[in-house]
């Protein structure tokens, strides 16, 4: 295993952990029979933090999808080069910022934190040209 497939694995890791903090906070918030219903009925509102904790968790899965595509894509072309590995550390340790950055409201961090994300699929991309 690659140092790029490596963090991938975190990455999916970090996926999971952000869905089940997610979902606690959602049912924490909203109570066991709307979690375990149908949901036909519009959801009472979450509260500040557990909303914050949904949407950075629908932010990792805006930008997962094309980490692991960089990721496999090098991989499959045998291109991984220092500059990819650093990539895939910038991306993951930007994503384990980026959950509390964004539930603390830190200003400017968490948008720096995406940023940096970003940067790192970029780095990874890099590679395969």
């Amino acid at each position: 295993m690659t140092t790029e497939t490596s963090i991938l694995f975190w990455a999916i890791a970090l996926g999971i952990f952000q869905l089940l903090l997610s979902v606690s906070f959602n049912v924490a918030g909203r109570g066991l029979p709307f979690g375990v219903g149908p949901r036909d009925d519009p959801a009472k509102p979450l509260g500040r933090v557990a909303s914050r904790i949904e949407r950075a968790y629908r932010n990792f899965l805006e930008t997962f999808a094309l980490f692991a595509a960089a990721v496999l894509l090098v991989q499959a072309l045998g291109k991984s080069t220092t500059l990819s590995v650093l990539g895939a550390q910038c991306y993951i340790w930007a994503r384990l910022l980026y959950v509390p950055a964004y539930v603390i409201a830190i200003p400017y961090t968490r948008t720096a934190c995406w940023t940096v994300s970003i940067v790192g699929i970029a780095m990874v991309l890099s590679a395969v040209w």
